[in-house]
């Protein structure tokens, strides 16, 4: 018998000094079994990193390989922002790159991720609308934290810093960027 996703609802309050964006978010996210607290948790960073009234997740782990797992895409089928997650294959991300305007990579798991990145700059370097980021290993496990099956999260973002917190707690995470598209 086949595991189903954990379905998680959240409520996201935005505050973006750096992009001057201030929304309010009610998500619905599926947590498909094999994904951990630390992998949702930085799908939501993501989203709150790059929300706007038409950036969405899609079926994720249990999609389409044609689907990003969070993207913008436009009534007319143009997809304007695609953000994948992990250390993907360099392939994968030709394919992400030659049909997006714009795709953002959020790589999280401490130590691998300088031995991918070292592996796979170089041809990821010709990739102009590529944009790179390492969310550090510290703030991953400290998100994880956060995570129940009802959140309430306040997101905020000043100076490339990010606050995530609910009413007990707060987390800092300060991304490095290995790669600006």
């Amino acid at each position: 018998m086949a595991l189903k996703a954990t379905v998680c609802k959240v409520q996201l309050q935005i505050a973006d000094m750096d992009r001057h964006y201030y929304a309010d978010h009610s998500l619905t996210l599926a947590q498909h079994p094999s994904e951990n607290n630390e992998r949702l948790m930085v799908r939501l960073l993501a989203f709150a990193l790059n929300a706007n009234e038409t950036l969405g997740f899609t079926k994720g782990l249990s999609g389409s390989e044609d689907e990003a797992e969070l993207w913008d895409l436009g009534l007319d089928g143009v997809i304007a922002h695609w953000v994948e997650f992990g250390q993907v294959d360099e392939k994968w991300l030709r394919k992400a790159c030659n049909r997006a305007k714009k795709v953002t990579l959020y790589c999280y798991g401490g130590r691998v991720v300088p031995v991918w990145w070292k592996a796979n700059s170089a041809a990821l370097a010709r990739y102009q609308n590529l944009t790179v980021i390492d969310i550090p290993e510290q703030a991953v496990a400290d998100m994880a934290k956060l995570f129940n099956r009802n959140m309430q999260i306040q997101c905020n973002i000043s100076e490339s810093q990010i606050w995530l917190s609910d009413a007990t707690q707060s987390v800092l995470i300060e991304p490095e960027v290995l790669q600006q598209g």
